[in-house]
């Protein structure tokens, strides 16, 4: 006698166009397990190949664009993907390409971490990247989470298209003029602020929606942006509304960074599995 089985439902699937970092520190693999991490499908679009450790980066590939619309093409047509996040995206073309076939699917949301220069300090975006970015992401971006380094970078290169002087605004109206470039909400994230507490601070058309304080853990972290920026996809592909996507995402990232480990001679690196050890730390306890 023959049974038929019912296919297994799929859990909620992210596509991440992003970098590929060897350390599993940033980048694809960052992404990659944070989305598993929170029971997410992760698809992957390489944009760049990087040379590098956990003390910084010495070279970069970017991947052709045509390859990089042909991997994701391929993807979109054959599965169903709950959210889009965006990463180190590698050319003014590729990020051309991710914008024409993003826009084909408008519903969609989109998750935008602008990632503009390692920890280090090593520039992953010139400001003819930075321009594209801009003019033809921020339009179609549902949230943008940039640190406030970005948030600053990404204001100077407006005023400077808009023809106005140089000058340093502060972080609410960095995200007013960002979401007024055409994004729907800003993340401006604190860690790089010189407070005793990390503040991040979610804004709308409206002005903030919501604040959150984190301690400050010692120490630089290799990928905590991705793992944020990939977090918040995750709870928006699992059907969570934004404010509260963001609020969870924070508090996993804080976990975490609390959990990273330094396996190299340069940053730690997050523990995007934390959970699993404490599973088992419980498990030999009894």
């Amino acid at each position: 006698m023959t049974v038929a089985l019912a296919a297994n439902l799929p859990p909620p699937i992210v596509l991440t166009f992003a970098a590929s970092d060897p350390t599993g520190g940033a980048g694809l693999q960052a992404d990659i397990l944070t989305l598993a991490s929170l029971g997410c499908h992760p698809l992957t679009v390489v944009t760049a190949l990087t040379v590098q450790d956990t003390a910084g980066v010495e070279g970069v590939l970017p991947i052709n664009a045509e390859w990089v619309a042909d991997q994701a093409r391929a993807l979109l047509e054959d599965m169903p993907v709950a959210a889009f996040k965006l990463g180190m995206l590698g050319s003014v073309e590729a990020i051309a390409a991710i914008a024409e076939i993003i826009s084909d699917y408008p519903d969609i949301p989109v998750i935008l971490d602008p990632v503009l220069a390692s920890g280090r300090g090593d520039q992953f975006a010139d400001e003819e990247m930075i321009e594209a970015m801009i003019g033809l992401l921020l339009p179609q971006t549902t949230l943008l989470t940039p640190n406030s380094l970005e948030a600053r970078r990404l204001v100077q290169q407006i005023c400077e298209a808009e023809g106005g002087s140089h000058f340093e605004p502060g972080l609410a109206e960095c995200a007013h003029r960002l979401i007024n470039a055409g994004c729907e909400y800003v993340l401006v994230t604190g860690t790089h602020e010189g407070t005793p507490q990390v503040i991040n601070t979610l804004y709308g058309s409206h002005g903030a929606v919501r604040t959150d304080r984190w301690d400050r853990l010692p120490g630089s972290y290799h990928g905590s942006g991705c793992t944020l920026a990939s977090a918040i996809a995750a709870h928006l592909a699992s059907g969570v509304d934004l404010a509260e996507a963001v609020m969870g995402a924070q508090e996993y990232t804080w976990r975490t960074l609390a959990a990273g480990f330094r396996p190299g001679m340069g940053q730690f690196i997050p523990d995007r599995l934390f959970w699993s050890r404490e599973e088992d730390d419980e498990a030999d306890e009894t």
